[in-house]
């Protein structure tokens, strides 16, 4: 059975909270898509998440809620981390850490689709071994999904496109996220494993990786502190969809995806040919 993911970037702010709640109903409707994951780990403000902006995202159509390195910047989410079954941490975190390193999603299609979170080890805080624990956690979800997906979050392009190869034909997607610059390496590697290093952010993109650019600007040209307040300006939706055959588990297709906030075209940048094509979602 085909199965259709459609997997968001880091949602920063409100912003970017604003844009899924606008658009994400037509771009599952256009797209048949079947399962909605979205990194919210700076959807709070631009760093965390709370337990009432957990609770938007799923009332906007979101299925499945990765975090990463700034998974408990907002403490009031961790009983929701304790509890909820939709919502994942990096699983190479302590195992002493609270929340849960993968979480499934029964799609109305009725297969199950899991996701499972790591954090990168270059030039992010100490983690443990991620490749140790994707190890011990795809045995687990062999029998209780049948599509996996990982996200990656990490800095390293290379740590990531590492990872990519570690799980070829053993998960149907790896994707990355935490740079918040979307790449345009997306492909589907030699045993069937969809793959991108960033699938980008979600929020505004006349920015710093969503902060505004003054104050960004004078902490790097002065290394003196300054707010790094949430910038508004050219808000868009980066992700993927990735068309997976829950049989075999592999992947069929992958598609980078950028919707903006002021238009009624999503572009969608097909992986055969790297030509943008566009679709009208009446916006």
């Amino acid at each position: 059975m085909k199965l259709n993911v459609l997997c968001i970037g880091d949602i920063v702010g409100r912003p970017g909270r604003r844009i899924i709640a606008d658009k994400l109903r037509f771009i599952v409707k256009e797209h048949s898509v079947d399962c909605v994951i979205a990194n919210a780990e700076n959807a709070a403000g631009g760093s965390g998440l709370t337990r009432q902006i957990y609770d938007k995202l799923l009332r906007y159509g979101v299925n499945l809620i990765t975090l990463g390195d700034h998974t408990y910047r907002k403490r009031e989410i961790i009983p929701t981390l304790e509890t909820a079954d939709n919502i994942v941490r990096p699983a190479n975190f302590s195992k002493y850490a609270a929340g849960k390193g993968f979480a499934t999603y029964k799609t109305g299609k009725g297969p199950t689709v899991a996701v499972v979170a790591l954090i990168g080890r270059l030039f992010m805080k100490p983690g443990d071994c991620p490749y140790d624990a994707i190890d011990r956690i795809l045995p687990q979800l062999e029998q209780k999904a049948d599509v996996i997906i990982v996200d990656f979050h990490a800095e390293a392009t290379s740590e990531k496109i590492a990872m990519g190869y570690h799980l070829d034909g053993r998960a149907s997607l790896c994707f990355g996220t935490h740079t918040h610059v979307a790449t345009a390496d997306e492909r589907i590697l030699a045993k069937g494993t969809a793959y991108i290093t960033d699938i980008g952010m979600t929020g505004a993109h006349d920015s710093i990786l969503g902060r505004g650019t003054e104050n960004v600007l004078k902490a790097f040209k002065t290394q003196m502190p300054y707010p790094f307040e949430i910038a508004t300006g050219d808000v868009k939706i980066n992700g993927v969809l990735v068309t997976i055959d829950s049989n075999t588990k592999k992947a069929e297709r992958i598609e980078r995806i950028r919707v903006d906030a002021d238009s009624e075209e999503a572009t969608i940048y097909d992986s055969d040919d790297g030509k943008p094509e566009y679709f009208n979602n009446n916006f």
